[in-house]
């Protein structure tokens, strides 16, 4: 038998045993349509839309749940890229400085954006739950209470009809159903009151959730794109570097060979500066040729410097004679059509690179 808890005497502990047997009667009663049951259409729907409302706040703070859970996932995934790309980064190269730095942004942006839709959309989804438990209470208490009240209904009339009417016990069932009407009435006004106003609620909490998980989500992609976009810059930068580095190398064996074999030249192709390379099948390069491009579309130069392609033009690539002179995006060559037809270097000019293919 289980012990009695403390403030809990065995007269209280029989009458919650008398309460749960009547009401147990009284449910077998109307179940058998043997009793009548209080019934309020109007708060049957409330509740339906209180269990409607409560199912779908869980499910929302699950799946957000589940949403913080993969971005902290997909941030540890970038710190781990982050750091192979810099264990890999070595210090000669381009823009070493600003690739550690870039690193640390990111590292710091993808905390932020977890800590933020923690903090001001998990937490006040977790916040508007909380109130559910202790509603859901309250109602199961109410359920009680007028299973109670139709009990000491039920009861009170059957003494009134009864053949041998015993006053006293009238008047105690009497005074009975009056103490349990107002304990029901009383649950029942006070859930009326709450049940209408959460539902509304609902919308604005759902609002809130979404409008700050979609102003973090935009602000971090927006301050994203502008640390992909640096990385990109320091990638393109890192290319150039590795392409003029290997035309000068190409450029240097070319001129020590030609030292060695200056009687075969020309005059005019013993002046050549070290760069010069030569191909056979496309016969002489201009001096600091690195590469060739196809122009992909047409240009019209602005500049005096500049040269004006067309589409489908070739153009060789030829090294700036001071890398300083380069700038961001920028290509110095000539074409390959007037370069074999008059051999003059004077026509070379700067090009958009982005306006042309290599080849």
């Amino acid at each position: 038998m289980a012990e009695i808890g403390k403030g809990v005497t065995a007269g209280k502990l029989a009458i919650n045993v008398q309460k749960r047997l009547t009401r147990a009667q009284e449910k077998v009663l109307q179940k058998l349509g043997k009793a009548d049951e209080t019934r309020d259409a109007a708060f049957e729907e409330m509740l339906a839309n209180f269990n409607k409302q409560m199912a779908e706040g869980t499910k929302l703070q699950k799946d957000l749940k589940g949403y913080v859970t993969a971005v902290k996932t997909l941030h540890d995934a970038s710190r781990r890229l982050q750091d192979c790309l810099a264990d890999m980064y070595e210090p000669d190269w381009f823009g070493k400085e600003e690739m550690d730095t870039l690193a640390e942004d990111t590292d710091t942006l993808w905390l932020d954006y977890h800590q933020n839709i923690t903090d001001k959309s998990l937490v006040c989804l977790d916040t508007y739950l909380t109130q559910f438990p202790d509603i859901k209470a309250r109602i199961a208490k109410r359920d009680r209470k007028m299973v109670d009240f139709d009990s000491a209904r039920h009861h009170f009339a059957s003494l009134q009809k009864g053949k041998k009417k015993d006053e006293a016990k009238i008047a105690k069932a009497e005074e009975e159903l009056g103490r349990a009407q107002k304990i029901f009435e009383e649950l029942n006004v006070e859930l009326q009151d709450e049940l209408p106003a959460l539902w509304d609620n609902r919308v604005g909490v759902y609002v809130n959730t979404f409008q700050g998980l979609a102003g973090h989500q935009e602000k971090f992609h927006k301050e994203m794109g502008k640390l992909s976009q640096n990385l990109n810059d320091i990638m393109t930068k890192l290319e150039e570097q590795r392409v003029l580095k290997k035309g000068g190398t190409a450029a240097a064996k070319t001129g020590d060979g030609a030292k060695s074999d200056e009687t075969n030249h020309s005059e005019s192709a013993s002046s050549a500066p070290k760069s010069s390379v030569t191909n056979g099948s496309d016969g002489e390069l201009p001096p600091g040729f690195v590469y060739k491009v196809k122009a992909i579309h047409d240009y019209a130069a602005t500049d005096g410097d500049e040269l004006e392609l067309q589409t489908g033009d070739v153009v060789l690539v030829l090294a700036f004679d001071n890398p300083d002179e380069q700038d961001d995006g920028w290509l110095m060559g000539v074409k390959e059509s007037q370069w074999f037809q008059k051999k003059d270097i004077s026509a070379k000019g700067v090009f958009p690179e982005n306006f042309t293919q290599k080849i």
